[in-house]
């Protein structure tokens, strides 16, 4: 039986895992929520990871070229660095604070192959023109979440200046793709219904810069933080439009496109809160987090479903009909293994 077939967007599950995990571990430091929690919600999303990892390399191994007409899809490609952003998220968070020099070699060694694919796919990008049609907001993930992500854990890990180097790569990525993305989604039609959830993907890059920045002066909410809060906020306020377009979405695998965006809206909220101490903030501190657990436990807990009922991988081809001088007498082969 051939391994089955796991899209590149499945990456997205571990990753809006972590999310959460930062979450919660963010409460903890703040001392209001127990450090056991999102060590085992950050411990789940490095399982996850590596189940689809182990599923997707037995699967391509012996299919080589899959993987780069993967990395050659104009639709698919960007969701392939989250192979690589998610154990280097979970090795600043989770790994570093048990265990300090594998930490910080496992974040060093996925912070060179999220640049290394970065780089690589901006320069596909550049040499294949991309249709501003399949342009969406998933294009962020390789530079500018895989940019800012490694600042912040750089920062996490000890190595500032590496910190300030992956910051300045992720902002100037975002104000050039940024740019290209909104202008795609302002002035060309709406993105066909499985591309719609990474519209949640735009209010990411203020969020993700705002922890990368955090993570750099100390945690301490500055005229930086202040800059980046006033267009995460227009962005959060923007999806407020798009309900109706998410309402009438059916659950699928891209439906974790919300995920991460929106755990790392939490956890920048959750800075805010602590550091502004508005009236009330310990229970709005609780509401955030009770909200975006319910978000991703939900969303996790559907895709179990549909992996149950077998609707989470994506079906085989039909097997080509071999030519009739061609066919044997002998019964009819079994079907061709799944791509």
């Amino acid at each position: 039986m051939s391994a089955p077939n796991v899209p590149v967007n499945f990456f997205g599950m571990p990753f809006g895992l972590a999310g959460l995990g930062e979450v919660w571990t963010t409460l903890a430091d703040y001392h209001h929520a127990p450090a056991l929690v999102g060590e085992l919600v950050l411990l789940l999303s490095a399982a996850v990871w590596l189940t689809l990892m182990i599923a997707y390399l037995a699967h391509v191994l012996p299919r080589r070229s899959e993987v780069e007409a993967a990395l050659l899809d104009p639709v698919a490609a960007p969701f392939a660095s989250l192979a690589f952003i998610t154990p280097m998220l979970l090795a600043g968070q989770g790994l570093y604070p048990h265990a300090a020099v594998a930490g910080r070699v496992v974040t060093d060694v996925f912070l060179v192959l999220t640049v290394l694919l970065g780089g690589w796919l901006t320069g596909q990008w550049i040499y294949g023109p991309v249709d501003l049609d399949r342009f969406h907001p998933g294009y962020f993930l390789p530079t500018v979440a895989g940019g800012l992500i490694a600042s912040a854990a750089a920062a996490q890990v000890g190595q500032r200046l590496l910190s300030e180097v992956m910051f300045g790569l992720g902002v100037l990525c975002w104000i050039t793709l940024g740019s290209v993305i909104l202008g795609r989604l302002l002035l060309r039609p709406m993105l066909p219904p499985p591309l719609q959830p990474t519209l949640a993907i735009e209010v990411a890059p203020a969020a993700v810069g705002s922890l990368a920045w955090l993570a750099l002066n100390g945690g301490r909410i500055d005229v930086v933080t202040a800059f980046l809060a006033g267009y995460g906020l227009l962005m959060v306020l923007a999806q407020l439009r798009l309900l109706p377009v998410y309402l009438r979405l059916p659950f699928m695998p891209s439906t974790w496109s919300f995920t991460f965006s929106w755990a790392a809206v939490a956890t920048v909220g959750l800075t805010w809160l602590q550091a502004t101490h508005v009236t009330g903030y310990r229970a709005w501190q609780d509401v955030l987090t009770a909200a975006i657990t319910l978000l991703i436990g939900g969303i996790a807990v559907r895709t179990l479903v549909a992996l149950r009922r077998r609707q989470l991988l994506p079906p085989p081809p039909p097997a080509a009909a071999a030519p009739a001088a061609a066919q044997p007498a002998a019964p009819p082969a079994a079907p061709a293994a799944v791509p």
